[in-house]
């Protein structure tokens, strides 16, 4: 990573904010296609040169929650980024994020509590005048 950090700044800081910038990185990478794999915790924490359970307490540390937290809310975000602001279909979506499209509409409604669709439907109807 090549984050230039002020001299005083700890390195569980350091690294905090190379997971969350390199999480941006990747997720705007798969969007766009550049990315074909999503990353898993270990494949992280080893760009990072860290293990993965020092990733995790550090992050749990600086952050207040795992890593994997933050990931899924990452993933969300683009999620709903895209159902609102695309024409992607949800199949779409959810192969650019490495998904089945099934387990996908599983994963988002377990966190949003309703389907891609229905959250599509629902954005749609607040834009309408």
């Amino acid at each position: 990573m090549n984050t230039v950090l002020p001299p005083n700044r700890k390195r569980s800081e350091e690294i905090t904010i190379q997971y969350f910038e390199l999480l941006d990185r990747h997720l705007a990478e798969l969007i766009d296609g550049v990315s074909i794999e999503m990353l898993e915790l270990q494949d992280i924490a080893n760009i990072l040169c860290v293990s993965q359970k020092h990733l995790i307490k550090i992050i749990q540390e600086t952050s207040g929650n795992h890593p994997c937290h933050f990931y899924v809310q990452k993933i969300l975000t683009c999620t709903k980024t895209l159902l609102t602001n695309s024409e992607l279909t949800i199949s779409e979506i959810a192969q650019r994020l490495t998904y089945d499209p099934s387990n996908f509409t599983k994963f988002f409604k377990k966190y949003e509590g309703m389907s891609p669709s229905q959250f599509r439907q629902l954005q749609k109807a607040k834009s309408s005048p």
